[in-house]
């Protein structure tokens, strides 16, 4: 038999799946994968529906239909106050992961470093790492899941290519300021290193607070990509659609490889984001209220448990820590927890390059009140 050499030696299944098979086996209440278990709003799927009726099932245009990318450009210019040029600097991609790849694809070379913040997005370091490049872990501060800017001045060498953030945060739901962007500008000025922004949640921000995007820092925004995603905006994970923004030399750049890699996304889908963007342009300013209110239903249901719930400001995740419990490893409790308390969570160990000894897991709430009222019942039990 041929032996393979991996190239990717420390992946394996991921924990995502393996704990909603877990979920399944055992029958368990699932809010470990992050994905709604509600559909999406009814406009849109008729969109969808109509949209594939009238015969746009063929390839769409590479960058993405022109409809939706002004679309993009108007709620750029809406929500952060950056003018995009509609043709040269949005990207239609098949899902925020694809875009994420493309990004340190196109830029990352062989031997080069990219910062990432621990617990770090599981897609993150296998894209680095097969560009022959290396991330540099940096741990975030606990239980704030800050930035320790210092750490990251000091990591910062020839080498480093990228610094790769992500706000609001998965798993923690930290975001990050605007003092925080200042200190990443401060950090990249004069020199070549490109910020990879992941801010597929950025409809998802609490208590008032604004979403802090790059695109809002102008200085930022010109050495930046930035990654978005319709799915985690509209409900609807499963249609793998997201976007990338970028000035027009890194655009370029980009997608030089998403030609190569999906080369379009899926065309119906495009046309309906496009039209319900244009008729129904409140869902996205709604988001905040629309999940503020599960995350405090959420919290509320928890609160008589034996869990001790950190703050979300903003995502869809909530962190609990459960050493009341049991005094055990997160893959180990979440094993359990499955097993014999009959929830799903997903432990943040794997979004660690060094295992963090806390005992935090990672509780998905945008689900329906029957789902989370059946996991706040058996949480509360333990």
């Amino acid at each position: 038999m041929m032996m393979i050499e991996t190239k990717l030696p420390k992946v394996g299944t991921t924990i995502f799946s393996v704990m909603s098979q877990l979920a399944l086996e055992h029958k368990a209440v699932n809010l470990g994968q992050g994905f709604p278990d509600f559909e999406p709003p009814q406009g849109l799927r008729d969109a969808l529906t109509r949209a594939m009726n009238e015969g746009r099932n063929q390839y769409a245009p590479m960058h993405g239909t022109a409809a939706l990318r002004e679309q993009i450009v108007s709620k750029v210019a809406q929500l952060y106050g950056r003018k995009l040029n509609v043709d040269t600097d949005i990207t239609v991609t098949s899902g925020a992961t694809e875009a994420i790849f493309a990004a340190i694809a196109a830029v990352v070379r062989a031997g080069e470093e990219v910062i990432v913040f621990d617990p770090a997005y599981d897609c993150y370091e296998p894209a680095i790492e097969l560009q022959g490049a290396r991330a540099v872990h940096i741990p975030l501060t606990v239980p704030a899941f800050a930035i320790d800017w210092q750490r990251v001045r000091d990591a910062v060498t020839p080498k480093t290519r990228m610094i790769l953030i992500n706000s609001p945060h998965n798993p923690s739901g930290a975001v990050l300021s605007a003092a925080d962007l200042e200190e990443l500008a401060a950090i990249v000025r004069d020199t070549k290193i490109v910020v990879l922004s992941d801010e597929v949640y950025e409809h998802i921000v609490y208590d008032g607070a604004q979403h802090e995007s790059v695109l809002r820092h102008p200085e930022l925004a010109e050495r930046s990509i930035v990654v978005s995603s319709f799915g985690k905006t509209y409900h609807c994970t499963g249609w793998k659609v997201g976007y990338a923004v970028a000035p027009a030399a890194l655009s370029a750049e980009f997608r030089k490889v998403h030609q190569y890699l999906t080369f379009c996304t899926f065309h119906p889908a495009q046309v309906a984001f496009a039209e319900f963007m244009a008729s129904n342009p409140e869902h996205y300013l709604e988001l905040p209220a629309f999940y503020q209110a599960k995350r405090d239903r959420f919290r509320a249901l928890l609160a008589p448990s034996r869990f001790k719930l950190l703050d979300v400001p903003g995502g869809y995740f909530q962190l609990v820590d459960y050493s009341a419990i049991r005094d055990e490893d997160d893959l180990t409790f979440s094993k359990w927890l499955v097993e014999q308390g009959g929830v799903a969570a997903i432990p943040l160990t794997p979004f660690y390059e060094s295992a963090p000894g806390t005992r935090l897991l990672r509780l998905c709430f945008a689900k329906s009140d029957a789902t989370m009222d059946a996991a706040a019942e058996r949480l509360c039990r333990l």
